[in-house]
């Protein structure tokens, strides 16, 4: 039985390669999110948005960052960070760089989201893992996360488990 995935990527560049990863079927995900449904819950606040995202961690085992190159910087997405661990969530996150986008582009690398994060004394990035693709096309990139998915969020889940 699949794991149950909250996936957290930086929306607008990012949906796309998102969606990719969300509907290889490797992980049962949240719902996708409408560009009009985001709208209407970021015109209500920061309070509705936080009240959304701990909705959408709810019953979930995993957060899976989808790391593009602007997430690190994300305000919601490190919210979302912050929010899966304090649930005992295993977080995992995977670099989308090298998958294309509606326009087939790829894009740059991204940092760690993990970095601005601590655990106690001890920063986030250093106990979870970012894993990245030895492949430059798409096809290849894709391949390999759907591949290692599966794993990486198990794996994910084992290492939160001992904190």
């Amino acid at each position: 039985m699949a794991r149950k995935a909250f996936f957290s990527f930086h929306y607008k560049p990012d949906n796309w390669r998102a969606s990719q990863v969300r509907n290889a079927g490797v992980l049962e995900g949240n719902s996708p999110v409408s560009d009009n449904d985001w709208e209407k819950i970021t015109d209500q606040g920061d309070d509705a948005i936080k009240k959304w995202i701990v909705g959408q961690l709810s019953g979930r085992s995993c957060a899976v960052v989808l790391v593009g190159t602007d997430t690190a910087s994300r305000k919601w997405v490190n919210y979302e960070i912050d929010e899966a661990w304090k649930k005992g969530m295993g977080v995992v996150g995977v670099h989308i760089h090298g998958l294309k986008d509606a326009s087939q582009n790829q894009s740059t690398k991204g940092l760690s989201p993990f970095s601005g994060h601590w655990v106690g004394s001890t920063p986030m990035s250093s106990i979870v893992k970012l894993y990245d693709t030895p492949f430059t096309t798409s096809t290849y990139v894709y391949d390999h996360i759907k591949e290692n998915l599966s794993a990486w969020t198990d794996e994910a889940c084992t290492i939160r488990a001992k904190y």
